[in-house]
């Protein structure tokens, strides 16, 4: 009786295993590629929008050098977005001329709405 219960036992173990090599995962779809120009528009718009998130008063738009500079209250702020060699984008954020903490704070908080609005 021992031996019956214990055969089955195995069987039933067996049979578990088998089921569970019978799932396939679905093949992934690769995403679509953007140009370049596609993914500089996106990252531009998410800096002009971070800037507004935040309370910057864009004073100057210069899409051809890829720069923003606008102000909030007494600290200057410059935002960059810039095609590399490699085909990424970079942005970047330089907050000068107030507090120094509020500078950085204010500079942390452009990041994270930029990343935000890139769904990050």
């Amino acid at each position: 009786m021992i031996k019956s219960r214990t055969i089955a036992t195995g069987i039933a173990a067996a049979a578990v295993l088998m089921l569970q090599g019978c799932y396939t995962a679905p093949t992934p779809v690769p995403a679509p590629k953007r140009s370049i120009s596609e993914r500089f528009e996106q990252s531009w718009q998410a800096a002009r929008g971070a800037a507004s998130d935040r309370g910057v008063r864009v004073t100057t738009e210069d899409r051809a050098s890829g720069t923003l500079r606008g102000d909030k209250g007494t600290s200057k702020v410059v935002i960059t977005v810039i095609t590399q060699a490699d085909s990424t984008i970079q942005v970047g954020f330089s907050v000068t001329g107030g507090d120094s903490y509020h500078d950085a704070t204010l500079k942390d908080y452009l990041t994270q709405s930029y990343q935000q609005r890139m769904g990050r």
